[in-house]
């Protein structure tokens, strides 16, 4: 149909479950890279889920077999702002990089709950867009890694602070530093995901935890 051609072409799906918006990352056959035009429909999504008191609760998840590979270094969709030196670099993140700065800083001000859902690997700019949701929820088939360091450089988008705040600097020497990728049950273990459930089971653990938080108290939640 029209329809379901519509949203095989669409990078982004935004659905509504009730109180729960849904944004799902949809470039599989790019392993879901995000490019300038997904990153812009996903503030779209997440300023539609601020403004909506409707919308409880906003869930992330993928389609394909990656949940992201960050950003997509193929495509030239933004002016890049130099690179020749360090500061250079790290202002380039700041400002550029499709905008994901500025996104994941409204992400973590938003006083509603957002839920992060990984079915399987999730690198570089995907974990960096993770670590700013309120939970980080995975299937046993998940994986993690900041694969920046093989090119010499820092997962420079928030990505060493907030996992040295939320997991430590000893889990994040080991995904930064040495570079090391870590399996689903390695992430519960050092705090990164708080909960882990069966492949089969998974999206519907999801969406039951989703729902669950869509009753809690919303004032308590914006609060905690």
């Amino acid at each position: 149909s029209a329809l379901r051609a519509l949203e095989e072409q669409a990078v982004l799906l935004v659905t509504i479950d009730g109180p729960v918006l849904i944004a799902t990352l949809n470039r599989p056959e790019q392993l879901n890279a995000y490019t300038l035009e997904m990153m812009q429909l996903f503030e779209q999504a997440l300023h539609r889920f601020r403004d909506t008191p409707e919308l409880k609760v906003m869930l992330i998840r993928a389609t394909g077999r990656y949940f992201c590979a960050g950003a997509d270094l193929k495509v030239n969709d933004e002016p890049r702002r130099g690179g020749r030196t360090g500061t250079e670099v790290r202002e380039n993140h700041r400002l550029g990089v499709r905008g994901a700065r500025r996104i994941y800083d409204e992400m973590e001000h938003i006083e509603k709950p957002i839920v992060v859902a990984h079915h399987a690997m999730c690198v570089g700019g995907g974990l960096e867009m993770s670590l700013s949701c309120d939970f980080r929820l995975a299937a046993k088939s998940a994986a993690y890694a900041f694969p920046e360091g093989k090119f010499g450089v820092l997962p420079a988008t928030n990505g060493v602070s907030s996992l040295t705040r939320i997991c430590g600097p000893h889990w994040a020497r080991w995904l930064v530093m040495a570079n090391k990728p870590a399996s689903a049950d390695m992430a519960f273990t050092m705090g990164l995901v708080p909960q882990l459930y069966p492949d089969d089971s998974y999206e519907q653990e999801v969406m039951d935890f989703c729902h669950h938080l869509a009753k809690n108290d919303g004032e308590q939640m914006g609060a905690a």
